[in-house]
Parts: C-alpha cells; structure tokens; sequence
C-alpha cells in the first residue's frame, strides 16, 4: 500500500521539495475588461498587478475544446502532466508549483479532494462552464490554503435572454477518433426579474492503451482500451428584488462516470463530482454590499481491482460558508472584507485517525487608485485551521498606467498550504505533527496595450520552505512517512505578444521556468523549463479557420532526475463552417504530425485524431 501511496503522491507532485491575457478567437479578440477572483470583486483587469488569464464561453466554443485540460494547457504559466487521454489523472502545475498548491473555486466554492489534496480537472464537464478565470501567483492572503501557485475558478453557466426575449437554447452533438462522442444541451432564460439555466452532458470514448508494456511487471502489461465516461447535470436558479437591490440564487453541478486506467493494483474508477450552493447578496446602505455565500463540495471516488474486485473508497465532503462585504470609501477607494468558514470531512474504506478538520479565515483588501494612473491592492487574512493553527498571510500589488499603452506593475506576497488528510492521517504514514508548506514570491513586469499589438512580459520568484516529502522508514517493508524538509526556489519570466494584422488574430506565448529542490539543486519532476505556444485564427466569409502550435521542452519524471520525458511539438488544426446564424458545423485535427509523446513517464498521450461537432444555438 504504501508503494501505492509513493506513486499517487509523485504525480501529484508532492513528494518534492519543490498579465492580463486577451484570448483570441477565430471572429475577433475577446476582450473581457471585468475580473473577479483577483480581489473578489468586480475590477478592471487594467488596475490589477496580478497575472489575470480569462476564458470566456465564446472562447471556449471557438477554440474547440472538449475538455477543461484542452482549455488549460495553453495558457501561460501552466504545465500539465496527464497519465493517457480522456478523463486520466490530470496533474496542474502553476509557476512550477506542486499540484496541490493550486486552489480550485466552482462558484466561490472551494473545490477538490481532501484526501490528496488535488482536483480532479479531468472530470469538470466543460459544457457546464460559462467563464473560467485564472490568476497566478500567491492569493493566500484572500482564500487561505492552497493558493501558493494561484487560483481557478469556474463560473458555471448562467441564465440569459436572446434578442427576441426568448429562452436561450444551444444543442451540440459530435464525434470523433477513439469512438469518442460528446452531447450537450443547455435552455437558460429569464422571467421578470428570476433567471434561470438548465443543461446536461455526456462524454465518452472507447479510449486507446494508456501505458507502455513493460513485461514482467504487475499492472504494466495490460494491452487494453482505457475508456472513459462522464455524464453531468447544471442547474441555477435566481431572482432579484427592487428593495434593498437583492438577489438570491441556488446553483447545482454533478458529473459522474467512470475512467479505466493501467495501473498496478487497481485500474478502473467510479466517481462523483458535485457541488451545490445558494447565496444572497443586498445593499446594506449605497456603498455597502453585502453577501452570504453556503455551499458544499464533493469528490467521490471509488477504485477497483484489474479482476474487477472492490479495491478502495475515498469520498471528500468540503462544507463552505462565506460573508463577503463589499464598501466603498470613495470612487477611488473600495474596501472588501469578510469571512470564511470550510469544514473537511472523510469517509474512506481506509481509516484515518482523524475524519473532520475546519478552518476559520478573516480576510480584509484595500483597492485605491491614486492619482490618475497608479492602482494600489493590499490584503491581508488570518486562519486558524484545527490540524495546525494559526496563520497570517499577506499581498500587495501595484500598477502603473502610463502614456503610449505601457504599464509597469510589481507585488510581493506569502502563502501557505495546509497538510492533506494523506499528509496528516494516512495510516502508515501520515504525521499529525506537520506544519503547513510556506511560500514567499515577489513578481515585476511591464504590460503595452496597442492599436493592433498586445504584449507582456514577467518575472517571478518563489521561494517555498516545509515541503512536504515522503520520508522512507522502513526499507524492507516500504514504508514512508510524510516530513516537512522539503526546500524549493522557483524562477520564471511569462511573456506574450497579441495581434491582430489583415484580418488574421495571432498570440505568441512563451513561458521559462527554472523549478529547482533548493537541498540537491536538481529539477523539480514532471515540470518542462521552456513552453511555446502560437495561435492564428481568422474568419474568412462563412467559415472560421485557426491552429495551434505547442512546444515543450524535456522534463524528470523522477526526484532524482534520472527518468527522463523529452520534450515534443504538436500542432492542432480546428475550422468551423456557419450555416447560419443559428447552425455550425466544426471541426478539429489534433497532432497533425502524429507526434508520439508523453507528459508523464510509459503514460501515451493521444496520436493523430479528429473531432466533428454540430452546434445550434438560438
């Protein structure tokens, strides 16, 4: 078991010491001016110091993307390592950072497994999506543990009208290589002053051998079609009120299938991915709005044996309450400040010491614009979590808007993350004596923001203290035990360049990286040091084209940097064909070079496939 727990813990990334985008689409370049996540109010992401990447729905439909993975991995700043193709583990890392220092929200809930600490991105449905915001660097400071690297959030899909008042609805059906398909439909409207959404999906493949044979080796030698399946449900449901401008709303997603996989003692999983939640938000006086946020997130999962025997349960339940008050103190001046409360609880075939945990976080931020062009954040949040206790953390950023589009911007903050239940609890080897892993970063950077040219260049530097990594006890019979002795120092630079010339939209990104174990100077595993990505798209009458370029350089698959992963290009090509203003047909052709890769060591990533789609939409 613990040889098991050894491997789970290296592809999430544990067991080391370890800019505003503007995204083009194949019509025109998105241009979303409002941010959520960064300061947890609405503000224009041309006054923020944070490194800011949105997704729209509009960009997800252009660029084509079936999954939250194909979305993700060309954005500046992350790596993935993926253990196969649809629904397979799907590590994240951001600025280098352990996949479990990455903080997941799905409508300001805190999302993903209390067990291992990570998110199962692979099983978030994205037909379900409506925006997806992403901010990188340290946010401790706003949502306490786990945002070392940043933070994801997914905003579900939300009711709307069309031009006729009517209710919206959008059909897709499609299919492709691997006896893949996909179906999704969603109707969302509004009635007075409720709105409503309601829309279902499904996802399946027959799949393709995910992992090398390597004879004589249990679990490594299973010639097989590792398929997947996801079916999922949303449903939001609002209503406004003229008295005290007020809103109320409940909100619910659920995905549940099941993912085959090559594994050593295990290969098949069953899961659920569910959150549900209702909030409320008023005026208190004119500039003061206050909100009430209550939720629960979970993530449930059970394994099973190659002869098809129960193998193991771990279900993770995430109890959120939010107080969330937004004042203003002037135009130039806004204050947000408030409460978090989150209540942990396993339920699991293996027993742990300890099933429960809560944490209780104050936070309090501070954006000023002062003069006319210099925009000032600063936070600060304090935690106390049953597990470890107290902790501070702290963030400030500031942004200068100067003449001809340029920008220069700075910030510096700390960020920590507390101890999984794994780390804690698990029999054998978890240490309830563990404190949390510690993080400073400062980061500097110049923006320019042109007629027909967007660019941006940053630089960071991380350092990370009291990581924690599996420590062997035992050599004969295996056994490790979680240590806080891991050391890191992670140093990158983030540039991009945006344009848009004869009608074509182009985005060159490029991103370095240099994650290193500050003890043994090696390489932090499953992290590329270079990644280059290009997209060009335009329309051209009725039909949209577009391609996409991803290169990446060599990565360790081990601690030790002695299993190598080499690095790859692919390149995807995507059209679409308009019908009509409400019918489309599209079309994607990924690895066009049929490029034989990996991500993570004996784990194939796909090789040349395609996808059809039919879209309607009112």
């Amino acid at each position: 078991m613990q040889k098991i727990l050894a491997s789970s813990l290296l592809l999430a990334g544990i067991n080391t010491p370890a800019q505003a985008q503007e995204n083009p689409t194949n019509n025109s370049l998105e241009l979303p001016t409002m941010v959520v996540t960064a300061t947890r109010s609405d503000v224009a992401k041309k006054q923020l110091a944070a490194a800011v990447t949105v997704y729209t729905r509009k960009d997800i439909e252009s660029l084509q993307a079936n999954t939250l993975p194909d979305l993700l991995r060309n954005t500046p700043g992350i790596d993935m390592a993926q253990t196969g193709g649809y629904g397979k583990i799907t590590s994240v890392f951001m600025r280098g950072t352990n996949s479990d220092q990455v903080l997941v929200l799905i409508d300001g809930i805190k999302f993903g497994s209390v067990t291992s600490g990570t998110s199962p991105f692979e099983f978030i449905p994205i037909d379900q999506i409506e925006r997806v915001e992403i901010i990188r660097g340290p946010q401790s400071s706003l949502y306490g543990s786990e945002a070392i690297g940043g933070v994801i959030q997914i905003f579900t899909r939300k009711g709307k009208n069309n031009a006729q008042d009517q209710p919206s609805v959008s059909i897709d059906a499609g299919g492709g290589s691997y006896d893949t398909y996909r179906v999704a439909g969603t109707v969302s409207g509004k009635w007075k002053n409720s709105w409503y959404t309601l829309g279902s999906s499904g996802l399946g493949s027959h799949g393709f051998n995910a992992r090398e044979a390597i004879p004589g080796l249990y679990g490594l030698d299973q010639p097989d079609h590792d398929g997947y399946d996801n079916a999922a449900v949303n449903a939001r449901v609002g209503h406004h009120f003229d008295a005290h401008n007020a809103d109320l709303e409940a909100f619910f997603m659920r995905a549940q299938g099941h993912t085959d996989y090559d594994g050593n003692y295990q290969d098949k999983t069953n899961f659920v991915e569910q959150v549900v939640g209702t909030s409320g938000s008023m005026d208190i006086i004119k500039d003061w709005r206050s909100t009430l946020r209550l939720g629960q997130s979970r993530d449930d999962g059970e394994q099973f044996a190659p002869d098809g025997t129960f193998s193991s349960e771990f279900n993770s339940t995430r109890w959120n309450v939010t107080w969330l008050n937004q004042y203003a103190l002037s135009e130039e001046h806004q204050l947000v400040f408030g409460s978090d409360y989150r209540l942990d609880e396993v339920d699991s075939s293996t027993l742990y010491t300890q099933t429960s945990r809560y944490d209780v976080g104050v936070f309090s931020e501070l954006h000023s614009q002062l003069w006319d062009d210099h925009f000032v954040t600063a936070s600060v949040r304090y935690d106390n979590n049953e597990a470890f206790g107290d902790y501070v953390t702290g963030n400030i950023g500031w942004r200068f808007n100067w003449d001809y589009g340029l920008s220069a911007l700075a910030s510096f903050g700390n960020a920590f993350k507390a101890p999984s239940f794994n780390d804690l609890y698990y029999p054998n080897y978890g240490n309830p004596n563990l404190k949390p892993e510690e993080s400073t970063t400062v980061e500097v950077g110049i923006v320019g923001d042109h007629d027909w040219l967007q660019w941006e260049i940053r630089a960071y530097h991380t350092n990370i203290d009291n990581l924690i990594t599996p420590v062997l006890v035992n050599p004969i019979t295996y056994d490790y035990m979680a240590e806080n002795i891991g050391k890191a120092l992670i140093d990158g630079i983030e540039s991009e360049i945006g344009t848009q010339l004869l009608g074509w939209n182009g985005k060159l990104t490029m991103s370095l990286l240099s994650p290193e174990n500050r003890e043994t100077n090696l390489r932090l595993p499953r992290r590329a040091k270079q990644t280059l990505t290009f997209d060009l798209s335009r329309s051209i009458g009725d039909f949209d084209v577009g391609a996409h370029v991803l290169a990446q350089g060599d990565r360790y698959d081990n601690p030790a940097n002695t299993i190598g992963v080499a690095g790859y290009v692919t390149v995807d090509l995507r059209t679409a064909y308009h019908f009509n203003k409400n019918w489309q047909l599209s079309a994607t052709l990924n690895n066009l070079l049929d490029k034989n890769y990996q991500t993570a060591d004996t784990y194939n990533m796909p090789d040349r496939n395609f996808f059809v789609t039919v879209h309607y939409n009112n």
